[in-house]
C-alpha cells in the first residue's frame, strides 16, 4: 500500500509540475481571461491517458505500479477538475457566456476526442 502511494504521489508531482509550466507558458503572452492553459492541459492529459490505458490493455506492455504512475499520478496530477470549475464559476460570475461555452464545450469534446485518439493511435502502433 505504502509503495503504490509513493508511486501515484511521485507521478502527481511530476504531473501537477507540468501542469504548471504548461499553464504558466501558454497563459503567459495571452491578453484573454480565456484559460487556454487549463484547456490544453487537460486536453493534452486526456491524450495521455488515452495511451496509457490502450497500453495497457495490450496485457504485458505496462505493470499495474506503471499505470498507476502514468494514468494516476502524472495524468491525474496534470488534469485539473477543480481549476476548470474554477474558471467557469468566474466566467459565469464575469457574465462572459462565449466563453463559458466555448470552454465547457471545448473541454468535454477535444477531451474525449483525445482520449479517442490515444486509443486508436496506440492500437494502430501495437
Amino acid at each position: 500500500m505504502l509503495k503504490n502511494i509513493l508511486i501515484i504521489g511521485a507521478g502527481g508531482f511530476i504531473g501537477s509540475v507540468l501542469r504548471y509550466l504548461v499553464q504558466l507558458y501558454i497563459d503567459k503572452g495571452l491578453n484573454s481571461t480565456f484559460p487556454l492553459g487549463t484547456l490544453v492541459a487537460n486536453i493534452a492529459g486526456s491524450f495521455l491517458i488515452g495511451i496509457v490505458f490502450a497500453l495497457a490493455e495490450k496485457g504485458n506492455l505496462l505493470s499495474a505500479e506503471w499505470r498507476m504512475f502514468l494514468a494516476i499520478g502524472i495524468c491525474g496530477g496534470f488534469t485539473t477538475f477543480s481549476t476548470f470549475a474554477f474558471n467557469n464559476f468566474v466566467m459565469i460570475q464575469e457574465r462572459n457566456t462565449v466563453q463559458l461555452f466555448l470552454n465547457i464545450g471545448g473541454s468535454l469534446f477535444f477531451g474525449i476526442l483525445a482520449v479517442y485518439l490515444g486509443i486508436v493511435i496506440i492500437r494502430l502502433i501495437f
